[in-house]
């Protein structure tokens, strides 16, 4: 395959990678503003996040391009038809982050008392933003990267996600019986906290798919 669809693809992988950056920046943000409470931190991981479907629509337009000037051989169409539908995950992962900003500024400034649960949800967001940072350390140099390696990381930080998430689960739906006053807003909360286990489950997906990009076989993503 000649130099233009080299050239083509490295274009590609630079724009899923910025994609991905955002995605890890709004992350940080929304974190730091649940710590800190720093509420203008929510707004910018929002902002930062505002047209990711834009960019994703780009990147798909740029893969379709490739798809119909050079006709790629199997090994390279992986990898095409993998970008392709990592766009997909990275914009629900984007608007999950979006959602769980806007969200969680609303119930940390309502009558919620989520301090009790602060440790375990630093705990949960964090496991979200790893995956995600071992998906965006392996965009640095594909061809570095062990996407095993990754794939076995990203798998762990779903784990535990899973696991913060069932107690948070427990902690909440509790909660929500002793004070049934506010047993609509903790129910919320519970709803935006699932925003970053799914976010996790998409992490999963991303890796899979460059497993499957790398070795073949077939696409099995969370539904």
């Amino acid at each position: 395959m000649g130099s233009k669809y080299h050239e083509k693809v490295s274009n590609i992988k630079a724009k899923l990678s910025l994609i991905l950056a955002d995605i890890v920046t709004a992350n940080e943000l929304a974190l730091e503003a649940f710590k800190t409470l720093d509420f203008t931190k929510f707004k910018e991981a929002e902002t930062i996040l505002s047209k990711i479907g834009l960019k994703a629509d780009e990147v798909d337009n740029e893969i379709i391009k490739a798809f119909a000037l050079f006709g790629p051989e199997a090994n390279e169409l992986r990898f095409l038809v993998a970008f392709l539908k990592m766009t997909n995950e990275l914009v629900g992962i984007g608007d999950n982050i979006k959602k769980y900003a806007r969200r969680m500024n609303e119930h940390m400034q309502s009558q919620c008392d989520l301090e009790e649960f602060k440790s375990s949800i630093v705990l949960l967001h964090k496991s979200s933003l790893n995956a995600l940072k071992f998906i965006l350390e392996c965009f640095g140099d594909l061809h570095a990267c062990s996407y095993e390696d990754s794939y076995r990381k990203v798998l762990v930080e779903e784990s535990i996600n899973d696991d913060l998430f069932a107690v948070l689960e427990k902690e909440l739906l509790s909660k929500v019986i002793e004070e049934k006053e506010l047993s609509v807003d903790y129910v919320k909360v519970l709803g935006t906290l699932r925003k970053l286990e799914r976010s996790c489950d998409r992490s999963v997906n991303i890796a899979n798919l460059m497993m499957y990009a790398e070795q073949g076989g077939e696409i099995k993503l969370f539904k």
